[in-house]
């Protein structure tokens, strides 16, 4: 997966977040949307999307969405 196709499928997690705001540089827990639910969807879009399993230290370990893009391809 390209990381242009995750940050649309990390975008698609949020319902009142504009899609502009969503680039490799975004510094998701900031967003205010964010909360724990949105990161339980984040990890299911991840396991589902891309076959791969991340934690909640993933999560909290990643600044940007390209840190998380990073640790779902390593």
């Amino acid at each position: 997966m390209e990381l242009k196709e995750f940050i649309q499928l990390f975008a698609e997690q949020f319902d009142d977040t504009a899609v502009e705001l969503f680039t490799s540089k975004t510094e998701f827990k900031k967003l205010d949307e964010w909360d724990s639910l949105t990161a339980l969807s984040v990890i299911a879009m991840i396991d589902e999307e891309m076959e791969k399993r991340i934690t909640g230290a993933d999560i909290r370990n990643s600044n940007t969405i390209e840190d998380l893009f990073n640790v779902a391809n390593s």
